[in-house]
């Protein structure tokens, strides 16, 4: 080169070389191995320690490049090239030899041995120092061995190589710190290795799995051992490198720098092309010889699997022949037995033919049958396809035709009912004696609405209403019989109630989302989740509402149900019919008062007033604190619509002693007062408008929520209400109560707030519940609008009024015993008696 410049890039070109040389040559033996481990990877100088972070030529090349920070183009001629041109002219002497050119490269790898550390530093990395060892005599012993190889090789070859490798040491990369020599790390490896090797002493103290361990530790040691000698080797090969970079770099200076004017110029070229044939049919030579270990190496493996082969084949052969002399001896056998059966083989044969001909011809009916059946079959999945289709639009109008009836008679219903009312809007009082026409026609329709659906209907009407059936499915009668207004006005509002329930029909069914959820639960038992409460907030379905009732009650009083003995139910009512029961009295009072409008309590006779009084006079007898409430009966009634005996007896002790505090069905309704004072807070927190209304006109609307609490609305709303309520009631308890006492509230709040005195107020809070008929609206109000609704917050209050009730009772207490002692003493005062005393 003509410049370091130049010298520097054709140096980088050739460890661009060597690194491609190195790269072909890993993965020319991990391709030669059957089962590589990751441990086989090349680890060397430039590969990194995953060997999936190699770099192509391209890559590694341009890194040296940017790591070298050399320039990526040289600036004049180099490589043949550069040999081609004259050398540049130096004042140096013409004369020199070859022995004086090889002792001057020898001394520049001398001083290159012996210098400071700074010229030890290796020209390929800049960030990290490399220290030049001198070699153990094991290491020595193989340096000259791989050399004098390489000598015989090279035999023929110019004098620009060396004959022997002057410099047997060896390369460690060690950080810049601690400078670790590498035959210190080899060795410190041995003695690790062989301190490890001897597991005899593990064999007596920790038995198998230390031994396995140790094992296991050995193999890893020796891994190690291998990837340090792979290094080695690899170092050396870029000793081998250098050396061959030293001597061609001194070859050049000295000949570029010694060389006269006077040489020929086409000497100096036909020198030049030799020197590079020299260096090709070196690096030929190499490559062939590494061709050749190879080959050897593939020759070495071929014939052990040769000889494996050879092995097996002997085998192989050997079991042939013992099959042979089995064959043999069962052909000998089977001839024997041939002979024995040949005699009474004949008279078979010919029942054999006979047999088959037979059999032939019953295969060949069956066949024919078979392609019949085939074809009829084909034919009828035909018509079946074609029915299924044909059925398929079938439903699908009935579907259509269905959803516009209900419509159609939704509106009907509807019509109806306005039509009621205008009927009964123009039934006026009229001045005159005589009877107008138009009112005969009024009085005509009126009779002819009022009709129950019977029958019997009268031939001749002027309209015939759309019917309405004595009694719903819950057994509440739908009309009354006494006050003919009182019959119109319900008989409207059942007709709004049917047109409501055709409404909610057309839409998607809960009824659907039941049967999915049902059938999901056929075969795992029902807990409590998110998706069940929602669906009983939205209604259980009547169909459904038995299991679901019972389920809800077992899931409360599990606790109870298992400390008691079987037939606990039973031995209660035996014992309270056969005993004296001082409930009993009361409970005979208040049966057919229960549920009168109800046909299932309607009369001494009917079946639900025999159940009524069992649970009643078993509970008395379990709970003889509470005996008998007013109130209890009502619970019961309801409970008993869709439950057993024994099912609304436990209902009645998980409302009574789970779900209400103590003392709200006792003789001071100690529980209820409190309640009524809860719901009072919760009526100024979450309807502040309506409370100011009524404290406004001091209306005590308490007066009228009590009995809603006390029976959980029985008696006070519609029936399709009613139910909804209770279905949330048995499932999430007493905190439903409140939700559904606001909601009826706000349901009407503006109508209520639209009241201004006292009298309208409290006249229409007693009848407004019953004209709430959307179940959908006053549930979406209960469990959307009024949240949140913590049951921590109702618990609080109730302690807190709990209290103020208890002191208040005390001072009652106190002065009725005053007005006692009073009456005692005073002769005047002694006729004056109390309200229990008159009852009593």
């Amino acid at each position: 080169a003509a410049t370091r410049q130049d010298m520097t890039y054709w140096l980088q070109e050739l460890q661009q070389k060597r690194w491609e040389y190195c790269n072909n040559l890993d993965a020319a033996k991990r391709d030669s191995r059957t089962s590589p481990t990751p441990s086989d990877f090349s680890k060397g100088l430039v590969a990194k320690d995953n060997p999936g972070s190699i770099l192509s030529q391209n890559a590694s090349a341009e890194r040296a490049r940017n790591i070298l920070a050399v320039e990526t183009s040289p600036t004049d001629l180099v490589g043949e090239q550069a040999a081609s041109q004259p050398a540049p002219v130096q004042p140096s002497a013409i004369n020199f030899s070859l022995k004086q050119w090889s002792t001057e490269i020898k001394n520049s790898m001398s001083s290159l041995r012996k210098g400071n550390n700074e010229n030890r530093k290796s020209v390929f990395y800049t960030t990290e120092e490399w220290e030049l060892l001198d070699p153990t005599p094991k290491d020595l012993e193989d340096s000259i061995a791989l050399e004098e190889k390489r000598k015989h090789l090279a035999e023929g070859s110019k004098g620009r190589r060396l004959t022997s490798s002057a410099f047997p040491f060896d390369f460690g990369r060690i950080p810049h710190k601690t400078r670790r020599p590498l035959k210190d790390m080899i060795g410190s490896s041995k003695n690790r290795n062989s301190s490890d090797s001897s597991p005899t002493e593990w064999y007596s103290g920790n038995g198998n799995k230390l031994v396995s361990e140790l094992q296991l530790k050995y193999q890893s040691q020796q891994e190690e051992l291998e990837k340090l000698k792979k290094d080695l080797l690899s170092q050396k090969e870029l000793v081998r490198l250098l050396q061959q970079t030293v001597r061609s770099s001194q070859y050049d200076k000295y000949f570029a720098s010694r060389l006269c004017e006077g040489v020929p110029k086409d000497k100096l070229e036909l020198l030049h092309q030799k020197d590079d044939q020299i260096l090709g049919l070196n690096n030929q030579l190499e490559k062939l010889n590494l061709e050749k270990d190879s080959l050897q190496q593939e020759v070495k493996n071929l014939k052990c699997k040769v000889g494996e082969l050879n092995e097996r084949l002997g085998m192989l052969m050997e079991t042939i022949q013992a099959k042979d002399e089995v064959i043999m001896k069962l052909s000998r056998q089977l001839s024997e037995c041939e002979d024995s059966t040949s005699s009474q083989s004949g008279a078979v044969n010919s029942s054999v033919a006979t047999c088959t001909n037979k059999e032939l011809q019953e295969l060949d009916k069956l066949k024919d049958n078979l392609q019949g059946y085939k074809t009829q079959n084909k034919f009828l999945n035909k018509e079946i396809l074609e029915l299924s289709a044909l059925r398929r639009n079938a439903e699908a109008r009935e579907r259509e035709w269905q959803a516009k009836y209900t419509s159609l008679e939704a509106k009907l219903c509807q019509i109806e009912s306005k039509y009621l009312i205008l009927l009964q809007e123009m039934k006026t009082p009229v001045c005159s004696e005589e009877q107008s026409p138009a009112r005969e026609v009024i009085t005509q329709l009126l009779e002819d609405a009022l009709k129950a659906e019977t029958s019997e209907q009268p031939e001749q009407a002027f309209f015939k209403p759309h019917l309405v059936s004595e009694y719903d499915i819950y057994g509440f009668q739908t009309v009354p019989e006494d006050d003919e207004e009182e019959k119109l006005v319900a008989k409207s509002r059942a007709l709004d109630l049917r047109s409501l329930s055709l409404s909610e029909n057309r839409e998607i069914s809960t009824g659907v989302k039941w049967e999915n959820y049902l059938a999901s639960t056929m075969n795992r038992e029902m807990m409590r989740c998110v998706e069940l409460k929602n669906l009983i907030r939205s209604g259980i379905p009547h169909e459904h509402r038995s299991k679901m009732w019972k389920w809800c009650v077992n899931l409360h009083v599990k606790k109870f149900k298992d400390s008691t003995v079987p037939g606990y139910f039973q031995t209660l009512l035996q014992n309270a019919l056969e005993k004296q029961n001082p409930a009993s009295k009361q409970i005979e009072l208040d049966l057919l008062r229960t549920l009168p409008n109800n046909k299932h309590y309607s009369s001494p006779t009917s079946e639900g007033i025999q159940k009524l009084r069992n649970v009643l006079l078993a509970f008395s007898w379990r709970n003889p604190d509470i005996g008998y409430c007013q109130g209890l009966n009502r619970l019961v009634a309801i409970a008993l619509l869709y439950l057993e005996q024994e099912d609304a007896f436990w209902c009645l002790v998980t409302i009574v002693e789970v779900f209400m505090p103590r003392d709200y069905y006792t003789k001071t309704l100690l529980g209820s007062q409190v309640d009524q004072r809860v719901f009072k807070d919760l009526m100024s927190e979450k309807l502040p408008r309506l409370h100011a209304h009524f404290e406004q006109y001091k209306v005590d609307y308490t007066l009228i929520t009590f009995n809603w609490f006390l029976v959980v609305f029985v008696d006070s709303v519609v029936s399709d209400i009613l139910f909804k309520i209770w279905d949330s009631f048995l499932y999430e308890g007493p905190k439903v109560i409140f939700r559904f006492a606001l909601a009826l509230f706000k349901y009407k709040e503006e109508e209520i707030l639209k009241l201004q005195d006292s009298m309208s107020i409290f006249k229409y809070l007693r009848y407004f519940t019953r004209t709430i008929l959307d179940a959908r609206k006053l549930t979406g109000i209960a469990f959307g609008d009024l949240n949140p609704f913590p049951l921590r917050q109702i618990r609080n209050r109730r302690t807190y009024h709990l209290e103020k009730v208890r002191l208040e009772l005390t001072e009652l207490e106190a002065i009725r015993e005053d007005f006692l002692r009073e009456r005692e003493t005073c002769v005047e005062k002694r006729d004056l008696i109390s309200d229990d005393e008159e009852d009593s």
